[in-house]
């Protein structure tokens, strides 16, 4: 289904768009077949990446990690950083409710939290002035100003963020600029839902450090013309003529690819050692990406999510996390795969990296397999000039 592009824009300024060569910008945004990649300076620049940590990151619907990791039993209180904005995030230790907070007093501003930290204390103060608020936000005790009789506290609550928990997933939108959580995700909901992620367990967990730019990672996800050159295993399960992209409502852009015959899951000899998500796809993979930094690959067996952390323009942290329905299973036979193949991509993708800085670097054109990148590269591209990045209204 071809749904048109969301219009809304929180930029009213051409002066606040990224900033990114414009006329190279404009030829990223041409219908597919005549656009190209974004110009170097997307991947390079580290003011641009500055600017996506408030506008794509920050301004987005950022996922943390999973809920009950981010705030683990016991934890009321943790300061984490979405984009470049400080977030103080609560947990009522009765309704196991979440909430989000700027992580910045309403007296003076000091940090509540020390960013990366964590606290199982019932209330919330400020180690700056002592002043005191509950766990929802909402002012206890203002030091010294208990005989003011124009201090009203109701005045002084915390300032309220958005925050989603779905299906086990943490997101935040630290600016509360965003569209609902619903409408962000859209279309991507029934798909993802049919793994039932929020029933499955982590069973293993791998972190690397890429030598590339955050969103090379995403386009090179998101497109399999490079499989048959790299990737000799996942092809021998997966052939990579079988892909076939969505073009559904929501902030995202995603695909299935199926199995060879006889192949039943994704491993490095197409058989599995887990056991089967009733409500799954048997026959394919589901590889979704949820702008800006969630990748779900949803297998029969296993769901696989790469969430990225830029932590320079030419580097960034990937948590590769790998759920199954069962703690007891053992996972080597999806992680020994994916292993692999995550580490062909990130030599291709700092390839990419080292290719950009070079001086004679133009943008390329897609080939028709990269219509899937060319959805990605759109959505970014649009969001450099301030449109909300929702592929359907």
């Amino acid at each position: 289904m071809t749904v048109k592009a969301h219009e809304s824009s929180d930029l009213t300024s051409p002066d606040q768009w990224a900033p990114v060569d414009r006329e190279a910008l404009e030829s990223a945004l041409l219908p597919f077949g005549r656009s190209t990649m974004l110009p170097a300076g997307a991947y390079t620049d580290q003011a641009v990446l500055e600017w996506e940590r408030r506008h794509l990151l920050a301004g987005a619907w950022v996922c943390l990690g999973r809920t009950n990791e981010v705030l683990a039993e016991g934890m009321t209180q943790r300061s984490v950083m979405a984009g470049d904005i400080n977030v103080l995030l609560t947990r009522d230790s009765k309704s196991r409710e979440v909430a989000a907070f700027a992580n910045t007093c309403r007296h003076r501003g000091h940090e509540l939290l020390p960013v990366d930290s964590e606290a199982k204390t019932s209330s919330i103060t400020c180690p700056y002035h002592a002043w005191t608020f509950r766990l929802d936000g909402t002012l206890r005790q203002a030091p010294g100003f208990r005989d003011n009789a124009d201090f009203d506290k109701a005045n002084y609550s915390l300032v309220k963020l958005p925050v989603a928990d779905w299906h086990g997933w943490l997101f935040i939108n630290a600016t509360g600029t965003a569209d609902s959580f619903e409408d962000y995700v859209g279309e991507l909901e029934p798909l993802v839902a049919a793994y039932a992620p929020e029933s499955l367990v982590v069973v293993a967990r791998h972190s690397y450090e890429v030598a590339a730019n955050w969103k090379l990672v995403v386009e090179n996800y998101h497109e399999c013309y490079h499989c048959p050159l790299i990737h000799p295993e996942l092809c021998r399960v997966s052939p990579p003529n079988t892909g076939d992209n969505f073009y559904l409502a929501g902030a995202w852009v995603g695909g299935t690819m199926t199995f060879i015959a006889g192949a039943v899951t994704m491993s490095l000899d197409g058989t599995s050692n887990g056991q089967r998500i009733p409500t799954a796809p048997a026959d394919s993979v589901i590889y979704a990406g949820l702008f800006p930094n969630l990748l779900i690959s949803g297998h029969p067996d296993y769901v696989m999510t790469h969430r990225m952390v830029p932590l320079a323009p030419d580097r960034t942290w990937i948590e590769c996390t790998w759920l199954m329905p069962n703690a007891d299973i053992d996972p080597a036979f999806a992680v020994d795969f994916w292993d692999l193949t995550n580490k062909q991509d990130w030599s291709a993708c700092e390839s990419v990296q080292r290719g950009l800085n070079s001086p004679h670097f133009k943008p390329g054109p897609f080939a028709p397999a990269e219509d899937g990148v060319h959805q990605w590269v759109t959505m970014v591209a649009r969001a450099y000039k301030g449109i909300k990045p929702n592929v359907g209204a």
